[in-house]
């Protein structure tokens, strides 16, 4: 178990988000949490980066209490991409991607050749290489996320937390950007915790979902299993159909309209 939520309630403020939830996220997985707006999806992904502090229960990484664990250290093992980052105008590809390298260096070991291997490396694995001295928002959406997930790679971890990484891409991007997290996971055996609305493309590109409802998680397990008809109208007030993806083979749902009420 690479990271685990241990009976966590988060807030903020006076406000509770969710509450006593356990999650367990496998060593090698992709898991994808959905749910409806204002479910808790983000805020779970925030205390799992440590982000956010829990107001009760623990957070653990590699069986340690990610809070109790250095800021550096956790970098150095845990890459964290939020919703909608942003940059400094005029910043290069190659600048931001070189950020990613900034918890492996001190006051007595600054940029060095591994620095320099490593941010080649990331920017090779995201396509990205012949891109390195264009400016940041000059970039297509689809080629700004690959930069940010080449920071993330930078670091060298090898567990990526993704929140919402498709957000205002249009589709073609949107694919683009998970073929990249499949590629990722495949070869290079990343553990991967991401984000999504888009249910579909959620069950074509995860081994696991997480679904949850009013910060609570009602079903977890392979996208067959947790992708039901009962589950769209438990989770999401939705009746739809779901059939098998032609192309993917993972269940592909049919939207009919807002729940049927009695």
């Amino acid at each position: 178990m690479r990271l685990q939520a241990a009976g966590v309630t988060l807030g903020y403020g006076e406000r509770t988000v969710v509450e006593k939830l356990d999650l367990g996220v496998h060593s090698g997985t992709v898991t994808t949490i959905i749910g409806p707006n204002g479910c808790g999806k983000s805020t779970l992904l925030r205390a799992l980066g440590r982000l956010l502090k829990p107001q009760g229960g623990e957070v653990l990484l590699d069986g340690k209490r990610i809070d109790r664990t250095p800021t550096r250290e956790v970098a150095k093992v845990l890459g964290v991409l939020p919703q909608a980052p942003t940059a400094p105008e005029g910043l290069t590809v190659a600048d931001l991607v070189a950020r990613g390298r900034h918890p492996h260096q001190t006051w007595y070991r600054q940029w060095s050749s591994d620095d320099e291997a490593a941010v080649g490396r990331a920017l090779e694995m995201t396509g990205l290489a012949d891109l390195a001295e264009r400016p940041l928002d000059e970039l297509s959406g689809g080629q700004r996320q690959r930069a940010w997930i080449s920071m993330a790679l930078a670091q060298g971890t090898d567990l990526l937390l993704l929140d919402e990484p498709t957000t205002f891409l249009d589709l073609a991007h949107q694919v683009e950007v998970l073929e990249l997290v499949r590629q990722l996971h495949r070869e290079a055996s990343r553990t991967i915790v991401m984000v999504l609305h888009d249910l579909n493309l959620a069950a074509r590109y995860a081994d696991r979902l997480v679904a949850m409802r009013e910060g609570q998680i009602v079903a977890a397990g392979d996208p067959h299993e947790v992708l039901t008809e009962d589950l769209l109208r438990e989770v999401f007030d939705l009746d739809a159909k779901v059939i098998p993806d032609p192309v993917a083979g993972t269940p592909l749902v049919v939207p009919i309209g807002p729940r049927s009420r009695p």
